[in-house]
């Protein structure tokens, strides 16, 4: 009996690194004034960023089904397999609860993983679960292993402009235009399923300094462990001056896998943002 990982799209990955992995993807689905998109499916990243900046309306996400979930999971029983069943925080969306609902049937059979985390927080957290799959655990003992790890899951970003925030309700108006004045840029971690602002900096160049700060403080990265590196936006400007500036978090190691972070995040930190995970040492 094999052991299948499915996860929602709010980890990132892209439909073709799924299908490379033997991930299988269930997106959330996109709203974007009179149109509907499936995540990750039906509009890339690019894409989504040049609406993003060009349209009027503010993007939502719609959260995963019951239903889009149980299709998955019956597939991978009919196919005599277990499932790991992996979603965005159940602080952020109804997704987890979709998922819970979908695989009440077959409780010997499913386990679902809140990751209480978003894009490469999940992420990392699933490239972790391949490891557990790949070593020949079973669903259970992967969701075991995970509900220990994913604690010392961390996510640190930098956001350029607080105009999406704003547009989100997160910042008032007129917080979102002193900082803009001033260059502020919100530093943002996850913390227990949840986003808060651990900081605010004043240009790129100390928000960055902040995020390794943050990271040092933190306990360091476990190496030994999955980490990546994310930017939002159609350029990656701001994720090259990332890199030059935490040159030394990666020296004599491996360079993260970066990955273009999707709608489901993206529509609340706009262009700009640049985003860090890992396990905590």
């Amino acid at each position: 009996m094999a052991v299948q990982l499915i996860t929602d799209s709010s980890t990132d990955f892209t439909s073709e690194e799924a299908k490379a992995l033997g991930l299988r993807h269930v997106p959330l689905t996109l709203v974007f004034g009179a149109e509907q998109y499936a995540d990750a499916v039906d509009i890339t990243p690019h894409e989504f960023y040049e609406k993003l900046v060009s349209s009027k309306d503010m993007p939502t996400t719609c959260q995963v089904t019951p239903g889009e979930f149980a299709q998955q999971i019956e597939q991978v029983i009919a196919q005599g397999d277990e499932a790991v069943v992996f979603t965005l925080s159940g602080k952020l969306s109804g997704t987890y609860q979709s998922a819970v609902i979908a695989a009440a049937d077959y409780p010997d059979r499913v386990v679902v993983v809140d990751t209480e985390n978003a894009t490469i927080g999940g992420n990392i957290l699933v490239r972790y679960a391949l490891r557990l799959r790949d070593q020949g655990k079973s669903a259970r003992e992967i969701g075991e292993l995970l509900e220990q790890a994913k604690q010392k899951v961390r996510l640190y970003a930098v956001v350029d402009t607080l105009e999406y925030l704003k547009r989100g309700g997160r910042v008032s108006a007129a917080v979102a235009f002193a900082g803009s004045l001033l260059s502020i840029k919100p530093v943002l971690a996850v913390e227990s399923g949840e986003v808060v602002i651990k900081g605010k900096a004043r240009g790129n160049r100390q928000g960055n300094n902040m995020l390794k700060q943050m990271v040092e403080q933190g306990g360091g990265i476990d190496y030994d462990m999955p980490y990546a590196l994310a930017y939002a936006g159609v350029s990656d400007e701001n994720l090259k001056a990332f890199q030059a500036d935490t040159a030394s978090l990666w020296e004599g190691m491996q360079a993260p896998p970066v990955i273009h972070l999707g709608s489901v995040i993206g529509a609340h930190v706009g262009p700009g943002a640049v985003a860090v995970a890992f396990f905590e040492k």
